[in-house]
């Protein structure tokens, strides 16, 4: 059973960075033809999806947030990781980790999702 799991601090102040991390278990991270992507979810809104690494470890970001994300992954821990810069309270979201299997294009798992509030 694949079950991702994110984590990192639920508070950051204006101007500072965001840094999210998502713990993937039953299955590996570097497998082709699995995406690895963040998605967020502001208060009152719908879905925003902010990037993707792929099993071969290319990246895609959404180009509204591409000067400001950063994802990146650690193959030893199976973690993959999110880092927005400069962030603002309209970066106030709960933030998801999904996977997407690319034999189906479906999302097939997500993390149950972490909130973040940025404040001072």
């Amino acid at each position: 059973q694949v079950q991702l799991q994110e984590s990192g601090p639920g508070l950051v102040k204006p101007s500072q960075t965001l840094s999210l991390t998502c713990t993937v278990s039953g299955g590996s991270i570097t497998i082709t033809y699995y995406n690895w992507i963040w998605v967020r979810q502001p208060p009152g809104k719908g879905l925003e999806w902010m990037g993707v690494i792929r099993g071969d470890a290319s990246t895609t970001y959404s180009p509204s947030l591409k000067s400001r994300t950063s994802i990146s992954r650690d193959t030893s821990k199976n973690q993959f990781s999110l880092q927005l810069s400069s962030v603002t309270p309209e970066d106030t979201a709960v933030y998801y980790c999904v996977r997407l299997d690319g034999r189906i294009i479906g999302y097939d798992y997500w993390g149950q999702g972490t909130q973040v509030t940025v404040s001072s």
